[in-house]
Order: C-alpha cells, then sequence, then structure tokens
C-alpha cells in the first residue's frame, strides 16, 4: 500500500510532517508531469516536530521550481484525519478523480487509510496512489526524532483512530486495492503517463 504504481493525476497531495522531505518528493513528481496542481495539506506548525505551516512548504516548493499557479493551500487541516475530510471536500468540488498521496514511508499506511475512511465516507469513488517519500534513514536523528521512534508511534495514532471510527480495516485497504488495480491500466506501459 506504500509502493503504488501511479499513473497521471489530476493533483499530487502532500501532507505537511517531516521537514520538507515530502515537499521535495512532491517537487519531482510535478515536474515529471504526474499531476498539474499539488497541493500542501495541514496548517499545523510544530518544527521540532518536523511539521511546518502549508505556507511555509509553499516556498520551499517554489524554490524546488513548481510555480504558484500549480500550488494549492490547506491551511485548515491540523492532523491527518481533518487532511482526509479537507481533501475529499476538495475532491468533490473540484471533481478530481485520481490523486497522488504523498506521506513518509512510516505515515503511508495511516495515511492510506484515513483518505480510505474519508473517501468512503462522502461516498466519493477515487483513485489515490500511494506515494511516500522515499530513501530517508530510518535512524538518523532528526530534531523530532528518528523515523524508527516515529513508526512505532505510528501504530499507537492507527490504534487511536480506529477506536474513532477514523481509519479503515486492513480489509478494506486490500479490496479497495484489488478495485483500483482494475480501474488501472495493467501491465504498466508508459503510455499511462
Amino acid at each position: 500500500m506504500n509502493n503504488d504504481r501511479i499513473v497521471k493525476a489530476d493533483v499530487i497531495v502532500v501532507l505537511e510532517g517531516d521537514g520538507y522531505y515530502r515537499v521535495d518528493k512532491a517537487a519531482d513528481l510535478w515536474k515529471e508531469g504526474w499531476a498539474p496542481l499539488v497541493v500542501i495539506s495541514g496548517g499545523l506548525n510544530n518544527p521540532s516536530h518536523g511539521s511546518f505551516p502549508a505556507a511555509r512548504m509553499k516556498l520551499q516548493l517554489r524554490r524546488a521550481g513548481v510555480p504558484d499557479r500549480s500550488i494549492l493551500l490547506d491551511e485548515k487541516s491540523q492532523n491527518t484525519k481533518e487532511q482526509a475530510e479537507e481533501m475529499m471536500q476538495w475532491a468533490r468540488t473540484n471533481k478530481w478523480r485520481r490523486m497522488i498521496l504523498i506521506a513518509s514511508h512510516y505515515h503511508q499506511y495511516r495515511a492510506f487509510l484515513t483518505f480510505l475512511r474519508a473517501m468512503k465516507k462522502h461516498r466519493l469513488k477515487l483513485i489515490f496512489m500511494n506515494t511516500p517519500a522515499r530513501g530517508l534513514s530510518w535512524f538518523k536523528k532528526l530534531r523530532w526524532g528518528k523515523r524508527i521512534d516515529l513508526l512505532e508511534a505510528e501504530f499507537d495514532k492507527i490504534a487511536v483512530y480506529r477506536q474513532g471510527g477514523d481509519i479503515a480495516s486492513f480489509i478494506e485497504g486490500i479490496e479497495y486495492m484489488k478495485w483500483k488495480e482494475s480501474q488501472l491500466p495493467y501491465p504498466y506501459d508508459s503510455r499511462d503517463r
């Protein structure tokens, strides 16, 4: 669920967090032509935990070569659940059908299941492709800790989200992946771009 094949999409959604690593991934995908728009989702300002508000992340995205006209900001969302809810509303309003979802490798699973729950709640049929920021050290100490420790915290967050009914089940995730695969051209062909 965090190693999806991607095809052209309507939008790249990058969730704030993990410093600017996710922004760099979004910039690379935009430059490669996978989607015409990048949404930076998140208004949290907690640099000690690697979270910068969307407006600050936008500056980094611009420095990486993505023009203003291709950047949208969701500055309301304070957590993954709110990001998923907000992006489903934006998807409905903008008639988006395909979305590339970027988090970090330790966060992608919860993000995927949270977005899936929100999609079902909003009765949408979206194809979202999981494309985590990769090549990140699990053990290097950053200002906000080691990613291996953040992975452990993800398991606790998954349990909290499950208790609140804010996350799809693993089985729902598998069923969604089967459905999604049936909707996309297979095997991969460069013409999918």
